[in-house]
């Protein structure tokens, strides 16, 4: 697992997920699973845990999809120390991080891959790259519509 400097977010494969030892040396208070293919790690109660089950490809729910950016974003900027892992920790993590990353920074999805790629290795499925970076906006508002 990397750490994605200077924010306290990492990117792992799987198997990290439940590396306790490793998690809680780095500092780690929050492990984000995006897997769907993968079986729930386990946990620990000291530990935050997220779990939404994405395919490293296209057919994503962008409702699911969009809560798993907007949660990242979120514990990014809270500064909670994150673990986000996949299968390979190769595309859907980077991918989900750094359109997280361009949330809090206001940056463009690009440009956030490439520092995230910098940090971590990636291979970034284009299916899947292609549905985070087509998320229409409205599927981050809360609430509009709904009583």
């Amino acid at each position: 697992m990397n750490q994605i400097l200077p924010y306290p977010i990492w990117i792992g494969h799987a198997g990290e997920g439940s590396d306790f030892t490793r998690i809680f040396d780095a500092g780690i208070e929050a492990v984000v699973e995006l897997a769907e293919e993968e079986p729930p790690a386990p946990s620990h109660r000291e530990l935050i845990a997220c779990r939404f089950p994405l395919i490293d490809g296209v057919g994503n729910r962008p409702e699911v999809l969009a809560l798993a950016i907007e949660t990242v974003a979120r514990l990014i900027a809270a500064e909670v120390p994150t673990l986000v892992c996949c299968s390979e920790g190769l595309s859907r993590s980077p991918a989900v991080v750094a359109a997280a990353l361009a949330r809090v920074l206001g940056e463009p999805m690009a440009e956030c891959l490439k520092r995230v790629t910098h940090h971590h290795p990636g291979d970034v499925l284009p299916g899947f790259w292609s549905e985070v970076t087509r998320l229409p906006p409205e599927v981050f508002e809360v609430g509009r519509g709904h009583h």
